[in-house]
């Protein structure tokens, strides 16, 4: 085993705070004689959910409507994302963004998506802004020329604690290798 092991310090909750700022080049569901002018909004979901709010699985965060911006919206909108420590252990995780328009009579109609993993948004040092463009998905996973910009920030958000194992002094003792020699498969199909 390891002689050191990592504890979460969970007491405290951590906070990720994800600004829309904007986006740029969408595209129209529909370029026919009654197509409707965008009135673009965002929604966020971070993956997995934390696990310390019960009372949600799945915790949505939704920009105002930009009903002036068409193509161009922007939105400046400020979410404070309750996450895990976990969340950053886990290679799988991202926050979904989930671009819709609003229509009068049918509601919305998605845009476009795209995907923020956790890889790209990294340990950030608390307080420090990273700034994020991805380009928008359409429905089938293809490629639009819309792009959104996102800010992240880590407030609120509890170190990682590295504690020594009491187990270590135990476990963990030198070893000496001995070399192999490599057999090359050449000579056993031979």
């Amino acid at each position: 085993m390891f002689p050191f092991h990592i504890a979460f310090l969970s007491s405290h909750q951590n906070t990720m705070e994800i600004t829309v700022i904007s986006a740029q080049g969408l595209k129209k569901a529909s370029s026919g004689p009654f197509s409707h002018r965008l009135r673009p909004f965002i929604t966020i979901t971070a993956y997995p959910p934390n696990p310390h709010n019960s009372n949600e699985k799945c915790q949505m965060y939704r920009t105002r409507v930009d009903d002036q911006g068409g193509v161009n919206p922007t939105w400046g909108d400020k979410f404070h994302v309750p996450i895990d420590t976990a969340f950053f252990q886990n290679r799988y995780s991202c926050i979904y963004v989930h671009l819709y328009t609003k229509r009068l009579i049918t509601g919305q109609v998605q845009l476009g998506w795209c995907q923020v993993p956790v890889t790209d948004i990294g340990f950030l040092p608390e307080g420090s802004v990273k700034y994020l463009s991805y380009r928008i998905l359409a429905r089938d996973g293809t490629r639009t020329p819309g792009v959104v910009n996102l800010a992240i920030r880590l407030t609120s958000f509890q170190q990682v604690a590295v504690l020594p194992d009491s187990r270590a002094s135990d476990e963990c003792k030198t070893v000496i290798g001995i070399p192999v020699t490599m057999i090359s498969h050449t000579s056993i199909c031979q």
